[in-house]
Parts: C-alpha cells; sequence; structure tokens
C-alpha cells in the first residue's frame, strides 16, 4: 500500500461501515468512459456534498491491491454488466491536493507534486526504476509501456491550489501548465484508462475555453447525467426518515430545495446524515465554512445584487446567467459571477429551465442571513433581528406595534428595495417576516380563487400557528386591504392548512411616508 498508489480500499471501507446511501451508480457512468475519447470526467459540487465520499468509492472499486468484491456485492453497481470487468483490475493514484497547500508547499507545488508521485509510484514498481530525467507524465508512460496497464488517475480536490492562488502568480501557472501536461496531451490517453477528477469550482476559463477542455464536466450548474448522485433525493430521505424515526418534513424544511439538473427535489447529505445523528436539525452545513467570503462576494453590489440577494431572502428568485463565469474566485466582474459563485458554493440554488437562483432551504437562509448581517446592511439586519418580534405581534392582533415595526424596516432616508408599489412593499414584508420562514410556507401574489393575495404564509406541517393573509395597499388605506380580501373570499384557498386564519392589511401612506395596519381574525 503506497501513499498515492495503490492506497486500497480502506477510505471506502470507513464509509461502508457508517450509514452509507448507495450512490455507486456513478461507478457505471464512468465505467463506460474508460478507454474512450470521453475517459477524462471532472465533477465539482459544493462542500459537504460527498466529493471526496464519490472518490473513495472510485479508487476502492479500480484499486488493484485489493479485494472489494464485499464492499460493492450489495450495491447498485454490483448488477451492472461492467461490474466484473473494472472491479479491482488497474493501479490507482489518488491525490488529495490539499494536501499541497499547506505551509512549505506554496511555492513549489508541482515540483512537490512530482517528487512525491515519482517516489511513491517508483516504490510500486521496482523492476522500472525511476531515472534522474524522468518527470511523472514520462515514468508513467514507461511504467505502461513495461506491464500494458494503463493507470486510473482520481485528483480530489483539483481547486484547491486555485481557491488559495491569484492567477499569474508562478504556482497557479505552474499547476495549470502541469495539469494540462498530465491530461490534455496525446500521452495522457496512452497512460490512463480513465481520469476522475472533483472539486468545488468547474475547471477554469482561460481567455474563451477551459484550461482542459477535453474534460466532461459536471458541475452545479450542469449536472447532467450524474444528478442524482449530487445529493440526496426525496425518496431516499423519506427512508432515512422513517428508519431513524424522524419527521421528514423537519428535514425536508432544513435541508431541502436544490434542484440538480432534472432532479426537482435534492437534499444536502452531510446535513441530514448529521440531523440523523444528532436526532436535531440545526445549520449543520454552515458550521462548516466561513461567511466572511460570501459576504465579501455579495457586498460588491453589481448591477443591484444587493436587491437580488434580499429579493431572495424575502423568498424571491433572480434571473442569472452563469455562462460568463470564468470559474475563478479571484475574477469576480459582474452581477451573474457573484451569483453563479453561490451557485457552485450552494448558497444559491438554481433551477436550469427558468435559468433562475434562489435561496434553497433554511439551512441556507440562515447562513446567507449571517453573511447579509456581516456586509453592512445595517437596515436589512435590523430587519431580520426584528422579525421575531414582528410576528408575535401580528399572531397577537397587536396592529399598532406591527405598523410601527414595519416602518422601522423601511426608514425615511433608507430603504431596502425602491418603495413604489405593492410588490416593493411585498418583498421589503417578505424580509420583515423572515423569521417566519421556521413555521410557514411563504407564497407571493398567491392565486386564491378570485384574485391574489401579495403575501401568504402557510403553517407547515404541525405548526398551530394561524395562517397569515396580508394585503397591501400603497396610497390607500387598510379598510380598503381588509375589505378586498372579505370581498373575494381570499381565506377560501388557504382553509384546509388551518383552522385559524388572520387577516392582515397594511397601507402606506405617501405623504407621511408611515404605514398603518389592521388586523382581523376569520
Amino acid at each position: 500500500m503506497g501513499i498515492y498508489i495503490d492506497k486500497g480500499n480502506e477510505g471506502f471501507r470507513r464509509i461502508r461501515n457508517s450509514e452509507y446511501v448507495d450512490k455507486s451508480g456513478v461507478i457505471a457512468v464512468v465505467n463506460r468512459t474508460l478507454f474512450t475519447e470521453q475517459s477524462f470526467t471532472c465533477v465539482t459540487r459544493c462542500r459537504r456534498f460527498g466529493k471526496s465520499m464519490a472518490a473513495k468509492m472510485l479508487a476502492a472499486y479500480y484499486d488493484r491491491s485489493c479485494d472489494s468484491r464485499r464492499l460493492f456485492a450489495d450495491l447498485q453497481i454490483a448488477g451492472d454488466a461492467t461490474f466484473e470487468e473494472h472491479l479491482n483490475k488497474y493501479p490507482v493514484i489518488y491525490l488529495d491536493m490539499t494536501d499541497f497547500t499547506a505551509p512549505g508547499h506554496s511555492d513549489n507545488i508541482v515540483r512537490h507534486i512530482e517528487q512525491e508521485l515519482l517516489a511513491d509510484i517508483g516504490g510500486a514498481y521496482p523492476d522500472i526504476p525511476v531515472i534522474e530525467s524522468d518527470s511523472l507524465m514520462k515514468y508513467l508512460l514507461r511504467v505502461v509501456d513495461r506491464t500494458k496497464v494503463p493507470f486510473v488517475f482520481i485528483i480530489d480536490e483539483w481547486d484547491a491550489v486555485c481557491r488559495e492562488h491569484l492567477p499569474g502568480t508562478k504556482s497557479m501557472d505552474e499547476y495549470v501548465g502541469w495539469l494540462r501536461h498530465m491530461f490534455k496531451s496525446v500521452q495522457g490517453v496512452t497512460a490512463f484508462a480513465g481520469v476522475y477528477m472533483t472539486g468545488i469550482l468547474p475547471i477554469k476559463k482561460y481567455k474563451t475555453e477551459s484550461a482542459l477542455n477535453n474534460f466532461v464536466e459536471y458541475s452545479m450548474v450542469t449536472p447532467g447525467r450524474l444528478a442524482s448522485f449530487f445529493g440526496f433525493t426525496k425518496e431516499e430521505v423519506q427512508q432515512l426518515a422513517e428508519r431513524h424515526g424522524m419527521d421528514f418534513d423537519e428535514l425536508e424544511k432544513w435541508y431541502d430545495g436544490y434542484q440538480i439538473g432534472p432532479q426537482p427535489s435534492m437534499f444536502n447529505p452531510n446535513s441530514v446524515m448529521m440531523a440523523l445523528r444528532e436526532q436535531w436539525c440545526d445549520s449543520y452545513w454552515g458550521k462548516t465554512g466561513a461567511t466572511d467570503a460570501v459576504a465579501g462576494y455579495i457586498n460588491m453590489n453589481f448591477d443591484g445584487l444587493k436587491d437580488d440577494i434580499i429579493d431572495m431572502l424575502a423568498g424571491g428568485r433572480c434571473l442569472v446567467d452563469p455562462v460568463g463565469f470564468r470559474n475563478d474566485l479571484s475574477q469576480i466582474n459582474s452581477r451573474d459571477d457573484v451569483l453563479t459563485v453561490l451557485i457552485h458554493l450552494g448558497y444559491l440554488g438554481y433551477d436550469r429551465h427558468e435559468k433562475e437562483c434562489y435561496v434553497p432551504n433554511l439551512e441556507v437562509s440562515d447562513e446567507l442571513k449571517n453573511a447579509v448581517k456581516d456586509t453592512g446592511w445595517a437596515e436589512v439586519a435590523r430587519a431580520l433581528d426584528q422579525s421575531s418580534r414582528l410576528l408575535r405581534a401580528t399572531i397577537d392582533g397587536n396592529a399598532a406595534v406591527v405598523a410601527q415595526m414595519v416602518d422601522a424596516a423601511h426608514t425615511e432616508n433608507t430603504s431596502i428595495l425602491s418603495y413604489n408599489d405593492e410588490n416593493s412593499m411585498a418583498c421589503v414584508l417578505a424580509i420583515a417576516y423572515y423569521s417566519a420562514h421556521g413555521d410557514y410556507i411563504f407564497h407571493r401574489e398567491y392565486a386564491t380563487g378570485r384574485g391574489y393575495a401579495d403575501l401568504v404564509l402557510i403553517p407547515r406541517k404541525n405548526v398551530t400557528k394561524p395562517a397569515i393573509i396580508i394585503e397591501l395597499k400603497y396610497g390607500h388605506s387598510t379598510d380598503e386591504a381588509i375589505a378586498q380580501m372579505r370581498e373575494r373570499r381570499y381565506w377560501e384557498k388557504v382553509a384546509h392548512y388551518t383552522g385559524d386564519i388572520l387577516l392582515v392589511g397594511i397601507s402606506y401612506d405617501r405623504e407621511t411616508k408611515t404605514h398603518h395596519c389592521k388586523i382581523e381574525r376569520e
């Protein structure tokens, strides 16, 4: 067993010793690419979404130095036609690039990679000595020429160097050059049966094309046929919830919401497993990363980005064009770049059909809220912090306090958004009621059968709080708002959700720049 070659299957064995959701189907996809024009694969997804687990699984399956049959016998891949053909047939090189971003490696990353891999791989082939003039690729080609067995090369966290070094620096240029030499040259086809890379960011673009455009790429934006392997599906989480005696609706509220390609409902896998282990839903994903970088991106406020972030926190969606992003965290030049970064980092979901991004779930919403607080957007932070009090005042029927707090959310001198109609009022109100997301499902412009309610808060399953229907009037009275709701019988569409319904009319006086509120129970 080596450090980088013939590591065996211990990594995946530990995964199987824990509770494991079967994602072995990805092996069948990779198997069908081996020895083809599509044998170089790069799969990128956000942190804690199973990147390293997939890499260890592939290594255990292909590694010639071990017998992994029992590890896979009860998994989906065992029934695939390619299972026997490639099981434990190849010398596997497994490289975790985070090992080379530690202090001491930063100035000569490529040299360290080459030296360590040559020493380790050379030890696995004592009859084929490493000579002084050998580069890694040159040595691998001599090994394959002698043994007639090509390598499988797996790189975990391929972009770790890119996240640590700026473009144009010696380390960055050397690393990209090394990747091109290893995987884009004709020699790579001879040396490797297949290459599998994983990381957070898609392969960096230089000028108009990818640095490694011979790779088939799958990402949070373009997951293709690997979409179902990017996280946990609804059916998988339902089975886990039943097995562990947990409320599926709670897990759904906290961790669902990602639309990965054709998969309409994908859960954060790490957070689901943490919640099952602790028997408690919390923001586990957020505890594994800092929000300061996210705050830095959204604080750039390109082209009204601030308004978009706030609108999404309020439950809205924003158009985004992810095509122009250069897959480089140091080159953020537009609103679309920032939103695309947040999609790749997992802070936003992406609807490929509508070309829209959005906040996917409660866990991410809380993390994005913390990032917003770090931006210095004081008026937004105050509204978020006061939202629990506003919800209590609404449920208690305290119209005067509600009006006062809505005024605070939209001050005389600073508005959260351009404040000129009921739609912008609805966004401000959705932010003001932010804390209600824990117990309510939000609907903006909710169809009631005889009209559209501006904002409807429907209690989640097992929540005993009343439903809340809010009608907004810009330049008209609260009496008109309540009358409209009663005349059009807005409550009929939501009556089956709860026994109690509150009708809340909120108006804005353009002259005095103050809000008024009236609350009635239906």
